[in-house]
């Protein structure tokens, strides 16, 4: 069976998941836009993509900001064609108690993990629309769907996404458009790594004991399961949560 090469967008690709989701598309054949805050880093990923015989092309956008991720989107639509696909993975994560949270650390992740997966959204649902065929996958938290200490902020932005993607899924599964999301609970990424090197969470061994499966997730891993919502194949799949999370949260 053939399948057709589709315009995928996918926002924080310069790195971790993203990236992974970036790479997992373009071995399918889509042409993909690799958004990222960083510019240089989707950059890279993009020409690497080129250099193993796929299209794309990297574009810096601030997905909290409405007018940069509505030009993003009229860059891709002009390079590449109408938006087909899309994967938030762009997010920010971090570690506070509750009653250190301060007003501008809230709105700050409400506005890149909420908000901006909201905007994406909206950007690129019209051409789902027109077209009759669309697959977006957002990128939530198992800190959404259970809480997380110390991550109040994280999770409610989180929890909103998951609430966000079951009522854009009702609203548009009329129009051939699937909405789903991928909460992972840990992934061996850059984000990861950071927060163990800061303390913030416990190293990999210790992690490990708090999954059934035994041991942290990768990046491919969530990866090919986003690709698998993207495809032809996931039609009548719409509205789930799909957690790849090694049995984590259930």
């Amino acid at each position: 069976m053939n399948v057709p090469s589709r315009v995928a967008v996918v926002t924080g690709a310069g790195s971790g998941l993203g990236r992974s989701v970036a790479e997992h598309l373009a071995a399918a054949h889509h042409r993909i836009g690799v958004l990222d805050l960083d510019g240089e880093a989707a950059e890279k990923v993009a020409a690497d993509i080129r250099f193993n015989g796929g299209s794309a092309i990297g574009i810096p956008v601030d997905v909290s900001e409405h007018d940069e991720v509505r030009a993003a989107f009229d860059t891709v639509r002009t390079e590449l064609g109408p938006v087909e696909i899309l994967v938030t993975s762009a997010g920010i994560s971090g570690f506070t108690p509750f009653e250190k949270i301060s007003l501008d650390e809230w709105n700050r992740y409400l506005a890149v993990n909420l908000t901006g997966t909201f905007l994406c959204l909206q950007a690129g649902l019209p051409d789902m629309a027109e077209r009759g065929w669309g697959r977006i996958v957002t990128i939530s938290s198992a800190a959404g769907q259970a809480g997380a200490l110390r991550q109040g902020h994280y999770s409610a932005s989180k929890g909103g996404v998951i609430a966000m993607t079951k009522t854009v899924a009702l609203e548009y599964a009329a129009r051939g458009i699937t909405v789903n999301t991928v909460p992972p609970f840990t992934a061996d990424t850059p984000m990861l790594q950071e927060a163990q090197r800061a303390k913030q969470v416990p190293g990999p061994e210790m992690m490990a004991r708090f999954i059934p499966a035994g041991r942290v997730g990768t990046g491919d891993e969530i990866a090919a399961v986003c690709a698998f919502l993207c495809s032809e194949a996931a039609s009548y799949l719409t509205g789930q949560v799909i957690a790849v999370n090694g049995g984590a949260v259930l």
